[in-house]
């Protein structure tokens, strides 16, 4: 039950708060489990293979493949932080969640949100070179500078995702325990907190624009070379070739980005507009739909994954 209180009650830094699951949609419980079961099972199983496909492939110890399985490492990761908090709403309604755990939660669900848009632009860089200098793609894209950008990356997102707990922390009083949401996101939080919380507010308007903001600019520029040296190749075979392998980089991009930005637009401008339900289910389908697609697809439009997983499953077959 979701607790009902007067308008002046508050509380001193609860031990933990409630996670209401998704308000509104308690008689679509089952519906939703058949939905956002199989996506968690699914970015599991997927991201899993993946991940063991390169690790065991020494061919597929490059640049691109390495992105890839960052890419997945990543997805496995956001799916981790947020379903089997949701699952277990979903099947035995509200749940308690203790304080200091709600702000670990918050903490690795943006930030592994961030990492996610800061891999899709390295790939789409990745991929700019490939296609615009590939005489110097092995010189300029080495395994040693991903794994530089990589830890630059991740050094980067620390440093800028944690003010959001520590923002939250220093409040000491709030209207509420229960939390409209299935996980601590930062604005759901900070939605029952008792105080001035502009700057809460104005970080993370700040923070989406400079980090998801400049990730879509990045993409957008990198794609715009891409399109300029594969309309300068002679032939429309050689045009779809290059085109050919950046379609399942760019369908992941659209899978990430198209959801999110939605969720994005309804949470700060349709408040009034966009009821309440369907901002949190959107907000849940673009942390989950992300990483059970992009195993998919990459393993249906990469063709080095495809037959290395052909042939993992035939060896598996002959053995028995």
């Amino acid at each position: 039950m979701v607790e009902t209180l007067p308008s002046n009650a508050t509380f001193l830094h609860p031990a933990f708060f409630i996670l209401a699951g998704i308000p509104g949609l308690a008689g679509a419980q089952a519906w939703l489990m058949l939905m956002f079961g199989p996506m968690y099972l699914l970015a599991l199983l997927g991201n899993g293979i993946l991940l063991t496909v390169v690790r065991i492939d020494s061919t597929l110890h490059q640049p691109m493949f390495l992105l890839l399985a960052t890419l997945a490492a990543t997805d496995l990761g956001l799916a981790t932080s947020i379903a089997p908090g949701l699952l277990a709403v979903l099947c035995l309604g509200p749940r308690p969640i203790p304080y200091a755990t709600c702000l670990v939660q918050m903490f690795f669900v943006h930030a592994l949100t961030a990492m996610e848009s800061g891999v899709l632009l390295a790939m789409a860089c990745d991929r700019a070179v490939a296609v615009g200098r590939p005489l110097h793609y092995p010189v300029i894209v080495t395994k040693a500078r991903v794994g530089y950008a990589a830890l630059a990356l991740v050094l980067k997102i620390v440093a800028v995702i944690v003010p959001f707990p520590l923002l939250v922390a220093r409040f000491e009083h709030f209207c509420a325990k229960t939390i409209r949401h299935a996980y601590c996101a930062h604005m759901a939080v900070v939605e029952l907190v008792v105080g001035n919380t502009r700057a809460n507010n104005l970080y993370g308007l700040a923070l989406s624009l400079a980090v998801s903001g400049v990730d879509i600019v990045g993409i957008a520029g990198s794609y715009g070379l891409i399109t300029r040296a594969v309309l300068r190749l002679p032939t429309r075979e050689a045009r779809a070739k290059a085109f050919g392998t950046c379609t399942s980089h760019i369908c992941v991009i659209l899978a990430f980005y198209v959801p999110g930005l939605f969720s994005f637009l309804t949470h700060r401008f349709g408040r009034h507009t966009v009821p309440k339900p369907v901002h949190v289910l959107l907000s849940n389908i673009y942390l989950l739909l992300p990483p059970a697609l992009n195993p998919l697809i990459y393993g249906v439009r990469t063709k080095q994954i495809r037959e290395r997983l052909l042939q993992m499953f035939t060896l598996r077959k002959s053995e028995f």
